[in-house]
């Protein structure tokens, strides 16, 4: 007696004449195959753009702080800013549309480019709610290797926030285009920015919804941010913060680095240092040869 799974794998094939090339849906199928790859390896061509390829980790320098703080020390010249921290071996550099009209310097040391899609400035009634200002395609018209938006969990606005993350994540899958997710613990109810529960859903919610990277803030200690990094099945890079001391950012990126960071997006403790240059190279060295903080001071001293 013919089994039903005899009869079926005799029919398959019958089935595929009859019905699938017929209508060509054997070639549609190829086709969507064949983009899926494209749009993936695009993603992966641009993610080398934004990190080490060797190391597979990344120092990213936000400089997105005009929209919201306006011309602040260290961003007032851009062109120059991004100069220093190129020269010190930044792999990409966070910004606005602004940053590529007037801060593109046709020449010095490659960095990659991450353009902000969201914003909000500090005299907003809600500085927490951001709002898109940019689309993925304009991003690529204006030559970034990747995007980057900002979502504040916990905040009023958070639906929101979150409906236009998963839309620009999709599109961002389309085009072939990484997302960079800044996901912060931030609203009413939150009274610790850093608490370890919090930054674990924040950054496991940007994983959920399409994001390639996940910047989110330290938790503190390498054990417990070693949980934010395990919750999240893509990489986590950690945020510097408000300006501290030289010591202190590089013991936040050794302990950061530790509990499996893939790398930094430190801004103010950068570019708003007295050698920017000489800062990011002292990080760098951190966070692609895994050197100490008493290592990395050393070169802050050369």
């Amino acid at each position: 007696m013919v089994t039903l799974l005899q009869l079926i794998y005799f029919l398959l094939p019958v089935l595929f004449l009859v019905l699938i090339r017929p209508l060509g849906l054997h070639s549609k199928i190829m086709q969507m195959r064949g983009e899926v790859v494209v749009t993936m390896r695009g993603k992966e061509i641009r993610l080398e753009r934004i990190m080490n390829r060797n190391t597979k980790k990344t120092v990213i320098i936000p400089m997105d702080h005009g929209v919201t703080n306006g011309p602040i020390p260290g961003l007032i010249d851009m062109g120059q800013a991004v100069n220093l921290v190129a020269e010190g071996g930044a792999n990409a550099v966070v910004g606005h549309v602004g940053l590529a009209l007037h801060g593109h310097r046709q020449g010095g040391r490659d960095v990659g480019l991450i353009l902000h899609l969201s914003a909000s400035t500090m005299l907003a009634p809600d500085p927490n709610e951001k709002v898109l200002v940019n689309t993925v395609q304009n991003a690529l018209k204006m030559g970034a290797d990747a995007v980057s938006m900002h979502v504040n969990i916990g905040a009023e606005s958070e639906a929101k926030m979150l409906q236009d993350l998963g839309m620009v994540a999709v599109e961002c899958m389309e085009w072939g285009m990484p997302l960079l997710a800044m996901m912060y613990p931030r609203g009413k109810n939150i009274t610790t920015s850093n608490d370890l529960e919090q930054v674990k859903l924040a950054a496991r919610v940007a994983a959920e919804l399409g994001a390639d990277i996940v910047k989110t803030v330290y938790t503190g200690d390498p054990e417990s941010f070693r949980e934010v990094t395990r919750g999240c099945p893509v990489p986590v890079v950690v945020a510097g913060g408000s300006k501290t001391d030289d010591r202190t950012t590089l013991e936040l990126i050794e302990g950061a680095m530790a509990g499996g960071a893939a790398g930094i997006s430190i801004g103010r403790n950068a570019f708003q240092h007295r050698n920017p240059a000489k800062f990011v190279r002292a990080a760098a060295c951190i966070v692609h040869a895994n050197k100490s903080v008493e290592e990395a001071l050393e070169v802050l001293k050369v």
